[in-house]
């Protein structure tokens, strides 16, 4: 069988590729030649005489450093937060004023050409301590550590003068895809890019959140509604707004999107309902943040609204994260959808020989006594019916809060009753039963015992 040869592009890539990696080589070798000369093997010598020097002084002051920081409590968290980022990288500012100091000397003493090994240091050092400090600004610990890395890279080519060379080999690892070429160098270029604009957009989306939040006007659900579709208009713009930088022909994706929505008509059925059913929870307003619900045994206030799940938070402490749909085709209990007044009911009974007028003026005035209920608007007590042992009442009363619990303010009132009630010598029976020994015939046995219930 005949070897197919490969693509001319493909040689001609590894070419140019091969070409500029023995430009490097040949480069390196010339360095790897000059650091046999006594003036380059001195300013090594100083370069690690330098670092040395800054380990030393980082171990002598950080310690003193850290408890002068311990003193300073009244300052702002701003001035407190600079100082702990300076106590972190106190090695390099030693070793950067090092190097700059020992970079004058050395100018002034000799011949620019025996500082410059000395020189790149110092500018190496300088520019991974500014890199340093500024990617700070970056909140997201992945993301920093994304672009600090990326950052001190492309500082290091630049400095050492390899930055063309390095691009090259970067762009001509590439493969083609249809009419596209797809390089190495584009694949970062597009990183990048992509993550700068991201950047940006969630630096805009966090300014806009705030200016939302602080609109009266609108509710909070609609605010919830604003902010994440300013999020998804954001990231959206930003992906696209990339990819069409970096020169990624975007018309490809309408296959993509078909493909995407076969696999939500098959696969993702209960994610797209989640998440329309959040769209419309927070378009007809039926729950909010800080709304009181109850959903099966579920009961206590929201949270937060997700695009797919709502978080609620129990009495108990526990959270539960309840999907959309299940709000949406549940039957969902709003203690405070149009206001925050509860009306809550509690049932007893006291004996036949008590008066029901007083029975219902002390259960009035019990009820009142408790703090959350309401006073104006008072609590009302009923008769119900007329039970076995019992004459049956129901009370009635307000409350504002849900927030803070249904089954202790019962209590509560349960337990104002309960004193109301033995202060005034109100009964409060319980059924009672005899039970008779029959001997064969039919008749009580003599010394049978008669017992209550």
């Amino acid at each position: 069988m005949e070897q197919e040869t490969p693509p001319a592009d493909l040689i001609d890539q590894a070419q140019e590729i091969a070409e500029l990696g023995q430009g490097l080589l040949g480069r390196a070798e010339i360095f790897l030649g000059q650091l046999l000369r006594p003036w380059v093997a001195y300013q090594f010598a100083i370069i690690v005489a330098i670092f040395v020097l800054a380990f030393l002084l980082n171990r002598y002051f950080k310690p003193k450093l850290h408890e002068w920081m311990r003193s300073r409590e009244g300052w702002p968290k701003w001035r407190l937060r600079l100082l702990v980022v300076v106590h972190r990288r106190l090695w390099m500012i030693f070793l950067v004023l090092l190097f700059w100091i020992v970079l004058q000397i050395m100018r002034e003493v000799t011949w620019p050409s025996r500082s410059y090994l000395i020189a790149i240091g110092a500018n190496l050092a300088t520019a991974w301590l500014v890199i340093a400090f500024a990617s700070r600004l970056i909140s997201n610990t992945a993301v920093r550590g994304i672009v600090r890395t990326a950052a001190w890279a492309w500082v290091t080519l630049n400095i050492l003068g390899i930055t063309e060379e390095t691009e090259a080999i970067l762009d001509g690892i590439a493969i083609s895809l249809g009419g596209m070429r797809l390089s190495v160098w584009l694949i970062l270029q597009g990183i990048v890019l992509v993550a700068l604009l991201f950047f940006a957009a969630r630096f805009i989306s966090r300014t806009s959140a705030s200016q939302i939040e602080k609109m009266e006007d609108l509710s909070p659900s609609m605010r919830v509604l604003a902010v994440k579709a300013l999020q998804l208009l954001l990231y959206g713009t930003a992906f696209f707004i990339g990819l069409r930088a970096i020169g990624i022909d975007l018309t490809g994706l309408a296959v993509l999107s078909g493909a995407i929505g076969v696999g939500l008509g098959f696969g993702l059925q209960k994610v797209v309902s989640n998440l329309v059913s959040g769209v419309i929870i927070l378009l007809d307003k039926s729950i909010k943040p800080g709304d009181v619900i109850s959903l099966g045994d579920t009961f206590g206030w929201i949270n937060s609204l997700g695009a797919r799940y709502v978080s609620i938070t129990t009495r108990d402490g526990k959270e539960y994260l309840i999907p959309n749909e299940d709000l949406i085709t549940g039957q969902v209990v709003n203690w405070s959808h149009s206001n925050d007044f509860v009306r809550l009911d509690i049932y007893f009974g006291t004996a036949y020989g008590d008066d029901p007028h007083l029975v219902r003026k002390i259960a009035i005035e019990a009820a009142a006594s408790v703090p959350r209920v309401l006073a104006d608007r008072a609590p009302v007590c009923h008769i119900v019916g007329f039970g076995d042992s019992s004459v049956d009442y129901i009370l009635r009363f307000w409350i504002r809060d849900p927030t803070g619990g249904l089954t202790n303010i019962r209590g509560n009132v349960y337990l104002a009753l309960w004193d109301a009630f033995q202060e005034h010598d109100i009964s409060i029976p319980f059924p009672q039963r005899e039970v008779r020994m029959l001997n064969e015939d039919g008749g009580t046995p003599p010394g049978a015992a008669v017992a209550p219930d």
